[in-house]
């Protein structure tokens, strides 16, 4: 076997390892999955009427109501939805590192990038997992896209795109971490950023200081981008500037998480 294929081999095994700790310990993907749900929920039900009067661009003060916020925010929620697991796998990372498997792994005849490489396919299947079950319970509460398959399918990609840069950047964090509960906390930012971006309400209703910084920041161009695919409304460079962060954060995920790996085998 090439160098390749017992990389990938091990990737596999690795992989498998994941997915049944998952199967184990469900309570933790319920926690991660529930979250987003109940974002959903909230705004939906108990700030939609209100907020979805007021959506500017969207639509006239007094017209909009509940079903037009539905559909301003999902985007923001399936967002929302890869943050969350993407948090543990931080949380997967730190526990390997602190209980002493991976010092086990050392003394195994096995590819060390697959140690890394198990914990990112292993949360792209549970957030894919995460992203149909939110999805449906979107459209049950009055999500209405227009989108076609093309475009679902440009959505998914970019979905899958930015759950990979996040990803490595949650493994490096899970890394970095000195503690499981340190790791729990440290990628909290990416809960955040979507909340202070225009996921929620139109970056135009936000003080001078506040929406220039929303306008910048990572997330915003890949709610835009959601949100026009979704309902056929103008994307402008926001698909571009999308692409470009996910890659960004993606390669910056990845060369941190690979010297920090390699750090610790040196130790």
């Amino acid at each position: 076997m090439t160098t390749m294929s017992y990389a990938m081999r091990d990737s596999r095994t690795m992989l498998r390892r994941n997915l049944r700790h998952m199967q184990r310990y469900p309570s933790l993907t319920i926690m991660l999955l529930a979250q987003p749900i109940l974002f959903l929920l909230l705004f939906a039900y108990v700030f939609g009427g209100t907020l979805g009067n007021g959506l500017g661009g969207a639509a006239v003060p007094g017209t909009g109501g509940r079903d037009a916020y539905v559909d301003y925010l999902t985007p923001a929620i399936l967002l929302i939805t890869v943050t969350s697991a993407v948090l543990g796998t931080a949380i997967s990372v730190a526990q390997d590192m602190t209980e002493g498997i991976i010092a086990r792994f050392r003394t195994m005849a096995i590819s060390r990038s697959s140690v890394l490489t198990g914990h990112v396919v292993g949360t792209a299947i549970q957030t894919v997992i995460g992203l149909v079950v939110v999805t449906a319970v979107a459209l049950l509460v009055g999500f209405s896209p227009t989108a076609n398959v093309g475009e679902w399918l440009a959505v998914a990609g970019l979905l899958l795109l930015l759950t990979v840069a996040l990803t490595w950047l949650s493994v490096a964090m899970g890394l970095a971490a000195k503690s499981v509960e340190t790791a729990s906390n440290t990628p909290m930012i990416f809960m955040l950023l979507p909340l202070v971006g225009s996921g929620f309400v139109p970056i135009d209703s936000m003080p001078g200081w506040l929406s220039a910084f929303a306008e910048y920041q990572p997330f915003t161009p890949v709610v835009e981008t959601m949100r026009g695919l979704l309902f056929g409304t103008e994307i402008g460079n926001s698909g571009w500037l999308a692409v470009g962060w996910c890659v960004l954060l993606g390669a910056l995920g990845y060369a941190w998480s690979k010297s920090l790996f390699a750090k610790e085998r040196i130790r």
